[in-house]
């Protein structure tokens, strides 16, 4: 009877666990099926006219499309350095593909493709995405293909095409869609065609671009046309009558409207796979390499028009490719073999790398492309914080299945940051100090003039040295598998060494000195680490944060009465007292602020002050770093006796004091709690901060 129980449990079990995935798949898929219906509307030619007169820009060219598609996700405005910035919000929403970061670059770009889409040059250019290795210029391709697949899937990106309605020689009805996908008002005779389009563009507004329409058929409509024309007796109107409308998809995997075309070996290379061939399966059908019907119109150029075709290492193209690519451009035509130049719509993008650039620029051969080439810049990211968004992206708990410690997708940005920073001018501004201005993190003594002309100093910063992020990626990856670190979490001790490894085989390194230059800025980001470690310890130790708030507010309350020469009220007896010299400086000497420097250092925290005043923000205890690291460092001087803090560099199971290993373990407890550790990279960071201060590494004030 057991028996037979359990095997009824079993059964049930499974026939659940069935039934839930049979739900799955036999869903009510009725959204399906309407978006199906949808994506698959055909109509006539009269109702695709009505449509236009709704909405003209169904019949807009590949440039307005895409900047359309971006334009789409909205942008947002934002302040770097006292001037205003664009950020295109589709950039950042695609999952593993998003792009961060190259706000001013992207700036650029979306300006070319409304310049193109209003018809002002950019049109007739190739635009070349241009940095070192690594940049994201694929990535930036890849997103905008597939931005354009998903918009044309909506309403708002909706495109149309049209097919043929014949009769075959054997008599049967038959429908043969356009090759090229191409827009049917071009079935218009021109004139007509004109008067069409000038009528649509009569209700645009005066800032919005226009709709323009030029060139013929490709051969296979122009082939079918003419047949009609002659069966109809020249009514272009009755010929139209034959026009099933049918609306398109982009696909780069279906090959409509998007193509990629990567140059192969020189010798293997064939101009054909731009511009088509015969097929000659065809050929023996309709008999001549004349007929366009013999004609595959597969090629890259082809089947990208009315979308986007990129050209992966560009500067790689055989010069006999460069006069299909040059046409294309400044014509918007191709020459497929046997036939007339045909018309084309559609964005080209290319990208390269430094190398490949710089042979472009000393190829005097080349001049052609130069002069109609839009080179935009896309260098690695100098912002650590945008860096960093990639790192968490790819590693986290739920990717790695890991515990990733607190700061070290941070440090990893960081390095990779430093490592691609030239050295400032400025003799007492730091690697990472540089960093972090270029972050907008606050550094004592520099401002956002500071920032720029560093900009301006190094205009070419992050185009030329520096690692990858997928450089860092492979260490990040390296650290998660590599059995010797088989610790629950992944923190920045293992990265650090992985780094460090991945250094010694880095390719990107010119000489030795390339080398070691780069080892000391990762001993530099090592160092910062330590002082963010060292601070968590004295933050865990010290009181908690309403006491670093009520110090913070006694602190401001005294060098306002100080700086206007007024009188404070004292919080314990109430009477008004000038400003307590004692206290303001027990502060200001924890980070270095000498006698002969507290007037300027308390001006200027009234200045910023001031300034986040006239933005509208309030001044908190942690707006600025250096006074929140010296109310920290006041904390901690009042508890530190508490707990030996060299006896942090020993194995508990060693301490024999309770009292001790309670405080201890309190402490870890703190750092998981209240900065995101768990119970192994608390007690590693613990250990490590306890053996900088047994071996005196730490400055005085900060033992």
């Amino acid at each position: 009877m057991v028996m037979e129980n359990k095997k009824r449990q079993k059964e049930t079990t499974e026939e659940s666990s069935e039934t839930t995935l049979e739900s799955l798949i036999k869903s009510d898929n009725g959204d399906s099926v309407e978006e199906y219906e949808s994506l698959n509307w055909t109509g006539s030619f009269w109702d695709y006219v009505a449509m236009l007169e709704q909405n003209p820009k169904v019949a807009r060219n590949s440039y307005q499309r895409l900047y359309d598609m971006v334009m789409s996700h909205g942008t947002e405005e934002f302040t770097y350095c006292k001037r205003q910035h664009v950020k295109y919000k589709f950039f950042e929403g695609l999952g593993d593909i998003s792009i961060y970061g190259l706000e001013e670059n992207l700036m650029e770009f979306m300006d070319i493709l409304k310049s193109a889409s209003r018809h002002y040059g950019p049109e007739r250019r190739v635009i070349l995405l241009h940095g070192p290795v690594g940049s994201s210029k694929s990535t930036i391709v890849t997103a905008l293909k597939k931005g354009l697949e998903a918009y044309t899937r909506t309403e708002e990106g909706a495109l149309y095409s049209f097919s043929w309605k014949l009769t075959d020689k054997d008599g049967n009805d038959t429908v043969v869609p356009c090759p090229m996908n191409e827009e049917p008002l071009k079935l218009l005779p021109d004139d007509v065609r004109g008067e069409i389009i000038n009528k649509l563009n009569s209700k645009a507004a005066d800032d919005d671009y226009k709709l323009k329409l030029d060139g013929a058929l490709n051969p296979v409509n122009e082939f079918y046309y003419n047949q009609l024309m002659e069966i109809h007796g020249g009514d272009y109107r009755k010929v139209l009558e034959h026009i099933v409308i049918r609306r398109v998809t982009l696909s780069e995997k279906n090959r409509v409207g998007i193509g990629t075309f990567q140059p192969k070996d020189e010798k293997s290379q064939d101009a054909t796979e731009l511009t088509g061939d015969i097929n000659y399966r065809k050929l023996a059908e309709y008999g001549s390499e004349s007929d366009p019907r013999a004609f595959d119109f597969d090629g890259e150029f082809l089947v990208s028009n009315r979308g986007l075709i990129e050209f992966q290492e560009i500067l790689k193209l055989q010069t006999e490719f460069l006069y299909d690519l040059l046409g294309a451009t400044q014509e918007h035509r191709v020459k497929p073999r046997r036939f007339n130049q045909v018309p084309i719509d559609e964005v080209i993008l290319g990208h390269t790398n430094n190398a490949e650039f710089e042979k472009l620029t000393n190829n005097k051969f080349m001049e052609a492309l130069r002069d109609r080439t839009i080179k935009i810049d896309i260098p690695y990211l100098l912002k650590v914080g945008e860096e960093k968004k990639i790192y968490d992206h790819f590693y986290n708990q739920k990717t790695v299945n890991k515990h990733i410690a607190p700061h070290t997708t941070y440090l990893a940005a960081l390095f990779a940051v430093v490592s691609r920073l030239e050295e400032s001018s400025k003799q007492d501004m730091s690697i990472v100090q540089k960093a972090k201005l270029y972050n907008g993190q606050s550094v004592h003594g520099f401002t956002d003039e500071h920032v720029k002309e560093m900009q301006e100093e190094s205009p070419k910063e992050g185009l030329y040295g520096g690692v990858s992020a997928r450089f860092i990626q492979n260490q990040f990856s390296n650290a998660i598998v590599n059995p010797r670190m088989g610790a629950k979490s992944l923190n920045p001790f293992m990265l650090f060494a992985q780094i460090r490894e991945g250094l010694k085989s880095y390719s990107g390194f010119n000489n030795e000195d390339d080398k070691k230059n780069m080892m000391e800025r990762l001993e530099s980001v090592e160092k910062e680490y330590d002082r963010i470690v060292k601070r968590e310890v004295q933050q865990a130790l010290s009181s908690s944060e309403e006491a670093i708030k009520a110090t913070c507010t006694n602190y401001i309350d005294n060098i306002v009465a100080y700086i206007q020469d007024e009188k404070v009220t004292n919080l314990v007896t109430g009477k008004e007292e000038v400003a307590n010299e004692q206290l303001m400086r027990s502060i200001e000497e924890k980070i270095g602020i000498s006698t002969g420097m507290k007037d300027d250092f308390r001006r200027e925290i009234m200045n910023y002050m001031g300034g986040l005043a006239a933005k509208g923000k309030e001044f908190k205890y942690d707006s600025n770093e250096q006074l929140y690291k010296a109310l920290e460092k006041k904390l901690f001087e009042d508890t530190k006796d508490s707990i030996k803090l060299s006896a942090l560099a020993q194995d508990t199971a060693t301490v024999v004091d309770k009292e001790l290993l309670e405080k201890i373990d309190a402490l870890k407890q703190r750092l998981v709690t209240s900065f995101g550790y768990d119970d192994d990279s608390a007690s590693d960071v613990l250990t490590y901060v306890g053996s900088i201060f047994a071996r005196g590494d730490a400055d005085e004030d900060e033992d």
